[in-house]
């Protein structure tokens, strides 16, 4: 999309624009996720669930109708000003589950996540630029003739547009939003002040979380220590994603694997379905066998010698290359998402009901700042590793893969009690 915007000079320069695009729908969110977070605290979950997938609806499709580079920005940034639900589903399913079962409501989260961003680039994939493709089915001058990007976005708009009436069935977990006024009082007193009495039901918490609860959330360090934790793998991660799709398109003679955007799509559709069965069926075991935090440290070990093959990886050709690049594309996000499971995990149990929606803001505001980070340092760097090839150490893409074990490493750090403390 990018290249036919005609705004890079250079091949090289691709990844870099496509980072700002990536960076303008986190930075969007970052500004406003807070807000968002006190709205779910005071009117409930449901409605901004369902403001936030009506405005997947309006501005992605407008996204695909894009025809600059400006109007992408645009609607990528106010499409992730416009949505913040990701706060308030990671609170709901903690609180729709009881206490045995919240490995598994949290895990769906993380996983739907995981997914989307694997499916939704797949999707991308095999229904970008229809009538080149599929000439016999799509006219070049018909809509998607002119528009080689909306039928994916259509299609996601389309998905969006399904959930969104489905949601209207969706119950609402914060049943006390209407008989106490207080606890939209308390989101914004936790992000003011440095104490207050909460004045919701605590009759069903923890005594630990009942102490919580009386003091800011900015002076709650598991809170906040989890959000930190949360922050550095996220910027990974986006980093990662961003990495990985224009790495696998690149040519061979710049360090990639001169994958298609079909071929892209199909690897990272078999990510999101060993994802899946992963996160369903074999993350709640692991989290009540060594614990969110170990679960989270042995993700995060694993990860980096897993990039570290990456570059080696891209020396393959024919089966021996798809075979490696799918194993290695699956494991990754199979990990990741682990980690980021656990960080959900840590965050909504060092808070009580009337202060997830505010807890939550908190850290989706950190992590869209983290996150549009990622996109745009990683479009960046392999921009720059891309120019030298020849470089005596740590040639090409080789520096681009050590940068991204270096933030996994300081995330894995962190993941020890001198820094994360577990409520």
């Amino acid at each position: 999309m990018i290249r036919d915007f005609n705004i890079a000079k250079k091949q090289e320069d691709i990844s870099l624009y496509g980072g700002f695009v990536g960076s303008s729908f986190m930075l969007g969110r970052a500004l406003t996720s807070v807000y968002w977070g006190i709205v779910a605290d005071r009117y409930g979950r449901k409605p901004v669930i369902i403001i936030g997938t009506i405005s997947v609806v309006i501005f992605n499709t407008l996204f695909g109708l894009s025809v600059n580079f400006w109007m992408a920005i645009v609607t990528r940034f106010l499409l992730g000003s416009l949505n913040g639900l990701l706060g308030p589903i990671k609170a709901y399913a903690s609180e729709v589950f009881r206490d045995e079962y919240q490995a598994l409501g949290v895990s769906t989260v993380s996983t739907a996540w995981g997914i989307g961003l694997i499916v939704g680039p797949a999707i991308g994939g095999y229904l970008a630029q229809p009538a080149e493709k599929h000439p016999n089915i799509f006219s070049k001058n018909s809509l998607f003739g002119r528009f080689p990007y909306f039928l994916p976005c259509l299609c996601i708009s389309l998905i969006a547009m399904g959930v969104t009436i489905v949601t209207i069935w969706l119950p609402e977990t914060l049943h006390k939003h209407n008989e106490n006024s207080g606890s939209s009082a308390d989101s914004k007193e936790a992000l003011k002040t440095a104490s207050y009495l909460s004045n919701t039901n605590k009759t069903n918490q923890k005594p630990e979380v009942e102490k919580i609860s009386k003091k800011s959330l900015l002076r709650n360090w598991p809170l906040m220590s989890s959000i930190l934790v949360y922050c550095v793998f996220s910027l990974h991660n986006m980093a990662y994603t961003e990495i990985f799709s224009l790495w696998a398109t690149s040519p061979r003679n710049l360090g990639g694997l001169s994958y298609t955007s079909e071929n892209v799509g199909q690897v990272l559709a078999i990510s999101g379905f060993g994802l899946l069965v992963f996160q369903s069926f074999l993350y709640p075991p692991m989290e009540r066998m060594f614990g969110v935090i170990m679960t989270a440290r042995i993700a995060g070990v694993l990860s980096i010698p897993l990039l570290t093959s990456y570059p080696y990886i891209a020396l393959l050709s024919g089966f021996s290359l798809s075979l490696l690049i799918n194993l290695a594309s699956l494991t990754k996000n199979v990990l990741s998402t682990s980690i980021t499971t656990g960080m959900f995990l840590l965050q909504n149990r060092a808070v009580d009901q009337g202060q997830r929606g505010a807890a939550n803001g908190i850290s989706m505001t950190l992590m869209s700042l983290f996150k549009a980070l990622g996109p745009a340092a990683g479009g960046a760097i392999l921009s720059w590793a891309q120019r030298r090839q020849d470089a005596s150490i740590l040639p090409g893409d080789q520096i681009v893969f050590f940068i991204l074990n270096v933030i996994e490493a300081i995330g894995v750090l962190m993941t020890f009690k001198l820094f994360l403390r577990a409520a």
